[in-house]
């Protein structure tokens, strides 16, 4: 059954342009990070988007438009979530955010004046109408719909949708905090004991359940998995390392019962000041699959670093330390994969290798269980707050 997405509220707060929210521009707070939200924006560059027309990263903003349409979209799309983000601009302008879903945009016609805006948007996966709603009680600027919209929309959303913001020609808009938040996750972790969840037999890592409600893993080799499979999702979760530069990793569409036999969300919290890391990534064509080629990146990060999809793509920044807990956020959609940590987005990949049953030799689609990974005598780490969202099959 084809599953509808509404718009329920399109809110906007005007608030002033001032130093302090200079300062905390394109930035999460603590509770936001423990809450779930992630930055689409890095406030440096374009990773993570796709763009149409002229679109740059500058001084903290993303600024979309110009003499010819333009437009971005979000690479990673989320089924269910919340999103904010600030216009910052000094004359009037229109836009039109709104998202993109199995390739169709759904967009919406703004006009802004003023020195800097709020623009909230809550989007569901369920049948309803959608509204377009606009605050403007404080002064100082304007913000309002060129058109109304009201009514059922038809649109299949089964897939997920990808936000959107759009300008026409001769038109420029610059925005930063860029901010969402995926919701109707589940958890998969009461914080009690190891229900729904196997231990593969005959290894050294020791797993178990302290009064805090962490998930503790000590020793390596070995490997817990999940009694459930998923295979498109949204994870999140919290881990801390109890020591340095420990090795751990979360394996996703795993074979089941084979040992960390998946893809890998790489855990070590190990970075040098300056790039000194060579890795070699391969290239496949999109459409046969074949390898093409081959080109070296220099990273910061050690051993592919906390957020990377091991033997993929590394990390592209240090986002969390040892003896410190942090949040990571895996999304898989069909071949596209992506990670944040602690809010930051460290990985933006396509698995563009020939089909295969095992993701360490090329793109495994089907789902499969999720996996801890104890690497060997000096694992130590604890997990908690496991929570998924399984996004349905659709285009990526």
């Amino acid at each position: 059954m084809t599953r509808l997405a509404c718009l329920t509220a399109l809110l906007f707060t005007l608030v002033p342009l001032s130093a302090s929210a200079q300062t905390n521009a394109n930035s999460l707070a603590p509770q936001e990070i423990a809450e779930g939200w992630l930055l689409l924006f890095d406030g440096e560059t374009t990773f993570g988007w796709k763009i149409e027309g002229e679109v740059k990263a500058a001084d903290g903003l993303l600024v979309i438009g110009g003499a010819k349409p333009s437009s971005l979209k979000a690479s990673t799309g989320f089924q269910d979530y919340d999103l904010s983000f600030e216009c910052v601009q000094e004359g009037p302008t229109s836009f039109h955010p709104g998202w993109e879903a199995n390739g169709k945009r759904t967009l919406h016609n703004m006009s802004f004046s003023g020195a800097s805006a709020v623009f909230g948007m809550n989007l569901r996966g369920s049948k309803g109408s959608h509204s377009l709603k606009v605050d403007t009680k404080s002064s100082g600027g304007s913000a309002k719909t060129a058109s109304e919209v009201a009514g059922k929309n038809d649109s299949d959303y089964s897939g997920g949708s990808h936000f959107v913001l759009a300008t026409d020609a001769g038109s420029k808009v610059a925005i930063r905090n860029v901010k969402l938040r995926p919701i109707g996750l589940k958890s998969i972790f009461n914080g009690k004991d190891l229900s729904g969840w196997r231990e593969f037999p005959k290894k050294e890592s020791k797993f178990s359940v302290n009064e805090q409600g962490e998930l503790n893993l000590k020793n390596g080799p070995g490997d817990l998995q999940t009694e459930g499979q998923w295979g498109d999702f949204v994870l999140q979760l919290e881990c801390i390392s109890n020591g340095k530069h420990l090795n751990s990793g979360v394996f996703f569409r795993c074979i089941p019962g084979e040992f960390q036999q998946g893809y890998e969300a790489q855990i070590r919290n190990q970075f040098t000041a300056k790039p000194t890391q060579s890795y070699t990534i391969d290239e496949y064509d999109p459409e046969t699959h074949k390898k093409v080629g081959s080109h070296k990146v220099v990273s910061t990060a050690v051993d592919y670093g906390t957020g990377a999809i091991y033997r993929r793509q590394p990390a592209r920044k240090e986002t969390s330390r040892d003896n410190e807990w942090f949040t990571m956020t895996v999304v898989a959609k069909g071949n596209h994969f992506a990670t944040w940590v602690n809010g930051y987005q460290e990985t933006d990949w396509i698995d563009n290798r020939p089909p295969n049953a095992n993701a360490r030799n090329g793109f495994r689609q089907a789902p499969g269980p999720l996996s801890l990974q104890g690497h060997d005598a000096t694992t130590d780490l604890s997990f908690r707050n496991f929570r998924i969202a399984e996004l349905p099959a659709g285009k990526k």
